[in-house]
């Protein structure tokens, strides 16, 4: 009973009670009203009292124009009442509901649909494994062995003075080979920080010094140095295309001197103008036929998902269904991490897989079955989510033409294009905000994702506040944030969806779950670590023309060194050839030259025990025997 209609009850009977208990003294009656007036107070009077208190405050300190413009601002956020939920009415219906007919006619019982199911699958895998199997699994390079898998980015050379000193950790210079399997689209791989070679600071181009040394541009006389991309000097000197890769053999070439700048095979490699311990060249002949068959393993892949996708209407299905075999698509064959055992590789792919579908679960939970669900718009959604979804996860075919390598504000400042790039990347995601949320209001779903958002912008701003850590969006964090506002049926929320589930799992499968919370250590790679640089004397030069002696230069440094660093690295054309330490008594570096008509060129570092800060700029000692020091400044 409400508790309003209890207590006129009670009121009413009362009097009744009184007459039946006899006479009262005026204390009896006083007590009687004040339990009347308890009685006769509604539930929640204190509530509303302290409501209207709070609103009378309010009616005095909001103007009435705010108070009036945030109930407008409020109701418009709800959007229409009733609200309007998007469908998806399919375009030449007929044309699109077709597959789905034919289904129903020729296996209209759910045993036949889940037998045909399961054939697709084991179709789709036979086929891919074989295919897979032939791609990855190379035969003998004949009279050189079984070929080893290399990255794109492999290297012999390793900066700074990672080989120690002449290079001895990075041996053997000559007489040895390596038969190489290096994979497609290589070509497009770039140094992203400046790479010193010699005097000169190379940035943002594929890491390829040398090349043919005669007129016919001859593979033979091909020779790069040491510290240069195996499979972009492998497609510059022709012995790999870029579009299949291909495999090889490499030939240690030891010393030599005088690396020319060529263009060929759409690669500008870079000059060097003295002599390196370290370079190879390619064994003519050796190229194998052994192929990157990515592009037929899209093929089976892009079949297999675009069949599924026109025939199935059960939006679990189909979503389980594609994120698998995409991932595993993009993991394994068309952009798989950089692993020379390729049993490794699979291991890896599978390890990343498993976190990556409980993501997928939770956000096909909350975003993706909202548009798939009641879908019969077969070749719209084939067209829309699935090929948003192919063009998400061929990352690095589609967007990673954009110049912009990492997020981060160091990259942004010296890549080239970044800016506008950036500026247009930005723009274009604003604009989709403004439709989506438009399309959210219209369903009258806005203020529930505006909180949503909302949270997610503070979360990130207190990520920002930590100290001494730094925020870094991967490309899965971003689809991870912008997924939710996709969970519309309408076309548009189709397309990004689709997109935004690719760019998810091409992250993952790529790169793996990587921190939105990162050190600047990780941040910076290879780049400056902005340590303190030696200060170098000016050197005493013995060029000793006329004489039998060679010519030779000292250099000297200031001490003591700054806290913290006990010795100093001094390379020589880019090779380690001198450490000394503070508590050494030799306090000078004396280079004679080896080579005559030839530069060399002279970088110094800080050493912490063996490990070296920030090199110099060169200071170069021409042929003639003149002399440049070195501008202020790391060289990289």
């Amino acid at each position: 009973m409400p508790a309003g209609t209890a207590s006129q009850h009670s009121l009413r009977s009362l009097p009744e009670y009184r007459d039946e208990a006899g006479s009262s003294d005026g204390s009896d009656e006083t007590a009687i009203d004040a339990e009347t007036a308890d009685l006769i107070r509604p539930d929640g009077a204190d509530e509303d009292e302290a409501t209207t208190r709070t609103s009378a405050l309010l009616n005095k300190y909001i103007p009435p124009r705010a108070k009036r413009a945030w109930k407008s601002t409020v109701k418009w956020m709800k959007g229409p009442q009733p609200p309007r939920p998007y469908r998806i009415r399919p375009y030449f219906p007929a044309i699109q509901e077709a597959p789905i007919r034919l289904l129903e006619r020729y296996a209209p019982k759910r045993k036949h649909k889940i037998l045909i199911l399961v054939a697709l699958y084991f179709c789709w895998l036979l086929s891919f494994s074989l295919v897979l199997h032939k791609s990855a699994f190379a035969s003998d390079v004949p009279g050189y062995g079984s070929p080893v898998r290399i990255g794109c980015t492999a290297r012999y050379w390793r900066d700074g003075n990672g080989c120690g000193i002449n290079g001895n950790q990075c041996r053997p210079f000559a007489n040895n080979t390596l038969t190489f399997r290096c994979p497609a689209n290589c070509k497009r791989v770039e140094v992203v920080n400046p790479h010193a070679v010699g005097g000169r600071s190379v940035n943002y181009r594929s890491l390829v010094i040398g090349g043919p040394t005669d007129e016919e541009d001859s593979m033979s006389s091909g020779i790069y140095r040491g510290d240069s991309f195996i499979c972009g000097s492998a497609i510059h000197a022709g012995m790999v295309r870029n579009k299949d890769g291909g495999c090889g053999v490499l030939e240690f070439k030891g010393e030599q001197q005088n690396f020319p700048s060529k263009k060929k095979n759409g690669i500008r490699s870079i000059s060097f103008d003295s002599y390196f311990p370290h370079t190879f060249g390619f064994v003519e002949g050796t190229a194998s036929q052994c192929k990157d068959l990515r592009w037929p393993l899209l093929a089976v892949s892009l079949t297999f998902t675009v069949l599924l996708s026109l025939f199935t209407t059960f939006p679990a299905v189909f979503f389980v269904t594609e994120f698998t075999a995409i991932f595993f698509h993009v993991a394994l064959a068309s952009d798989p991490p950089e692993l020379t055992n390729y049993y490794s590789l699979i291991s890896l792919a599978l390890g990343r897989f498993l976190p990556a579908a409980f993501c997928a679960a939770a956000f096909y939970r909350y975003c993706v079955h909202y548009p798939l669900t009641g879908l019969t718009a077969q070749i719209e959604k084939t067209i829309l989510w699935l090929g948003g979804c192919w063009v998400g996860a061929l990352n690095n075919y589609t967007f990673d033409k954009i110049p912009i390598q990492r997020l981060t504000p160091h990259d942004i400042k010296q890549e080239p294009g970044a800016i506008p790039a950036l500026i247009i990347v930005v723009l274009s995601i604003f604009c989709i905000a403004l439709g989506q949320a438009w399309a959210l209001r219209i369903e009258g779903r806005l203020p529930k994702y505006l909180a949503i958002y909302g949270i997610m912008c503070i979360s990130l701003l207190l990520l920002v506040a930590i100290p001494k850590m730094n925020v870094r969006i991967h490309h899965y964090i971003l689809a991870l944030l912008l997924l939710p506002g996709t969970a519309i049926q309408n076309r548009p929320s189709l397309l990004f969806q689709g997109l935004l589930v690719g760019l998810f799992i091409n992250g993952i499968a790529r790169w793996g779950f990587d921190s939105i919370l990162q050190t600047p250590a990780e941040l910076r790679g290879d780049a400056r670590l902005g340590t303190p640089l030696p200060t170098i004397l000016p050197p005493i030069i013995h060029n000793n023309i006329g004489t039998t002696m060679a010519p030779n230069i000292t250099f000297e440094w200031d001490k003591p060194f700054p806290h913290g660093w006990d010795g100093i690295s001094v390379l020589v054309n880019d090779v380690e050839r001198f450490r000394g330490y503070e508590d050494a008594p030799v306090d000078s570096f004396t280079w004679i030259r080896e080579h005559e008509g030839l530069p060399e060129y002279f970088r110094f570092a800080f050493m912490r025990g063996s490990r070296s800060g920030d090199f110099s700029k060169a200071a170069t000692w021409y042929a003639d025997g003149g002399y440049a020091h070195q501008k202020p400044g790391p060289s990289f």
